[in-house]
This record gives C-alpha cells, structure tokens and sequence, in this order.
C-alpha cells in the first residue's frame, strides 16, 4: 500500500458519515473501472486518481462529496452524471448529496472514457507533428 492509499484509507475512515461511505464507495468504483489507476493526495489532502494525467479529483465537503473530472467538458456523459460546472471550458463535476445512489456502471463508464481521452492525447503527443504549408494573403488593390 502506498502512503497515498494510506492518506485516502484514514481520510474516508476519518469522516465517520455518509461522505466517507460515499467517497470509499466512488474509491471503488474508480478502481474497478481501471486497475490500474494511480492514487495520489494533492492539494491539501484531495484524492487525485492518474492514468495517463488526471482523471478525477473527490473531496469531501460540510453537504456533499464532489468528485471532479479534470477534462470533463471533452468527455461524453450519456447518463447525465455530471451535475455541476456544466457552463465550464475544461471541468465538469459531479456533486453527491446524503441519500444520492451512484450510478456504479455509468461511473465506470465516465471512468474509462477519460483514461482512453488521456491515453489518445498521450498518443498524439508522441506523434511527430506536420509541416504546415504556408499561405500568402491576397492583397487588396
């Protein structure tokens, strides 16, 4: 066990409410969509999940456990996970309220699409890129 999954593993068991439940719950369900996912604690004590960049980023606060997709807008959400920062250019969020069900199998869903939104942008990171071809402006007489 890495020191992160420590931090994560006494922060949660720390909450004693339902965020903890909550947030060990979306623990698992992250890490069942991707095995091999890469936990880490940033940010004063936020749990960051990794594969190929930043996945998702939860924390827990006074009403809610937020879980937020650090390049959300560029992923599909048939299911209508996302719930919050929805008018934002990069994040989306979803925001879970004492009582709230997740939604286990579109959450593994969402998962899985940002590690392969990650891994394709890795991809063509490592592509040699194009020559451009250079255009002359027509000047106006």
């Amino acid at each position: 066990m890495t020191n992160a999954n420590a931090l994560i593993d006494n922060f949660t068991a720390n909450l004693g409410d339902w965020r903890g439940d909550t947030l060990a719950n979306i623990r698992r369900v992250i890490r069942e969509a991707d095995p091999n996912i890469v936990e880490e604690v940033k940010w004063r004590g936020a749990a960051v999940w990794s594969h190929d960049g930043i996945i998702c980023v939860a924390n827990a606060f006074k009403d809610k456990v937020k879980l937020i997709f650090y390049l959300g807008s560029s992923l599909p959400d048939p299911d209508k996970l996302f719930n919050n920062g929805l008018e934002g250019k990069q994040w989306r969020t979803i925001d879970f309220y004492h009582g709230d069900k997740i939604n286990e199998p579109a959450l593994k869903t969402l998962i899985r699409a940002a590690v392969n939104y990650n891994r394709d942008k890795v991809k063509t990171a490592g592509k040699p890129k194009t020559a451009k071809t250079a255009t002359t402006k027509k000047t106006a007489k």
